[in-house]
């Protein structure tokens, strides 16, 4: 008999703060979505509506962003221990990670920690182990977060800004630049053991004068090394755009990834 129950929508507390969760509940394949740095939960809303209601989608705002609280530590570390704390709070023991750029990351780094916990992983436009960042760059990252906090701002009322200063973005920029790094990334993906695929996108963002497409030229080694990870589709959008116009794709790949597992639920 399956029991049909509504969706949930409330706050959950994690250490200084609280974030807002929505959890459509259900008997289905738990999916936890994990936003890029200065997104929100409903830019999954077409991966979603693509899935359907077969299966659990639960989605959150990191801390600061949309609807959660502000919290007085913005690090990866707190982000992937949110993971679990809306895990727990859910009552969900196994799940698939599904990441989107920053959330990309911490999908991996949830993974490599947490196979038993982790139907499988799907890694869209991040994780992508790549030395883009050194110490240099990080005047000129300062500058431009300032330049472009202020017009964010307008965007606030909406929940469509992050509630974080111009200073913690940057922090929180700077050290994902750090983590790329092909000696600290690597490790962590070599280490997956649970079926992982990559959506990839091929355009090129505004201003990225090809930076992400030789990004995305250290994936192959990266799927050599670990057969658990794969490429599952590179689709015709850039970085952006991609849970807008690839949805499709994402979808895909949770099915993919899903279909792989020998656990069950």
């Amino acid at each position: 008999m399956t029991i049909k129950r509504s969706p949930w929508t409330g706050m959950v507390p994690v250490d200084d703060t609280a974030l807002a969760v929505t959890d459509t509940d259900g008997d289905g394949v738990p999916v936890i979505y994990l936003n890029g740095h200065a997104a929100v939960q409903w830019q999954w809303r077409r991966v979603l509506a693509e899935l359907g209601t077969e299966w659990r989608h639960i989605t959150y705002d990191m801390r600061g962003r949309g609807r959660s609280k502000r919290s007085a530590d913005y690090s990866f570390a707190t982000n992937i221990r949110d993971v679990d704390a809306v895990l727990a709070a859910r009552g969900v023991a196994r799940a698939v990670v599904v990441g989107w750029s920053y959330g990309a990351f911490v999908a991996a780094h949830w993974a490599s920690r947490n196979p038993a916990r982790t139907v499988g992983a799907v890694l869209v436009e991040g994780a992508q182990p790549h030395d883009w960042f050194d110490e240099s760059m990080e005047p000129g990252m300062r500058k431009i977060w300032k330049r472009i906090w202020w017009p964010m701002q307008l965007l606030r009322p909406f929940g469509m800004a992050p509630r974080m200063t111009a200073d913690q973005l940057a922090d929180s920029n700077i050290e994902v630049g750090k983590i790329a790094r092909e000696r600290d990334l690597g490790p962590v993906l070599d280490s997956i053991t649970v079926p992982a695929r990559y959506v990839v996108a091929s355009g090129e963002s505004f201003g990225s004068q090809g930076g992400h497409e030789l990004i995305r030229a250290g994936l192959p080694a990266v799927t050599a090394r670990n057969p658990n990870i794969q490429i599952s589709a590179k689709v015709a959008s850039n970085h952006g755009s991609i849970l807008r116009k690839d949805y499709r794709a994402i979808a895909e790949a949770v099915r993919e990834v899903t279909a792989l597992d020998h656990e069950g639920n």
